[in-house]
């Protein structure tokens, strides 16, 4: 597994796992379009795809090649380990 965090870092990937989260199994080409109507994100196919070779290298996103088409799919196992790292302490009360 990739570094989670510096995938996370950019906005631009975190933008594209968001569109992932709402709409999965999107083409390069259907996410790039969602990318600039919905987020004013002009970004070339080309960039976009290497913003999802760095998601792929985190573990956070998986192609799936059907003929033609390579479908792309979100997967939040590697933010659950995150989350299960570090769980979160109950706050001190009063003694």
């Amino acid at each position: 597994m990739g570094d989670v965090f510096k995938a996370l870092a950019d906005p631009t990937r975190r933008t594209v796992l968001d569109e992932l989260q709402e709409r999965d199994g999107q083409t390069l080409f259907e996410l790039c379009a969602r990318l600039a109507s919905r987020h004013g994100l002009s970004s070339s196919r080309q960039a976009v795809s290497q913003h999802l070779d760095v998601l792929e290298d985190a573990g956070l996103v998986h192609r799936r090649r059907e003929g033609r088409f390579t479908f792309l799919h979100l997967d939040t196992t590697p933010l659950r380990a995150i989350a299960e790292r570090w769980p979160p302490t109950p706050p001190e009360g009063p003694p």
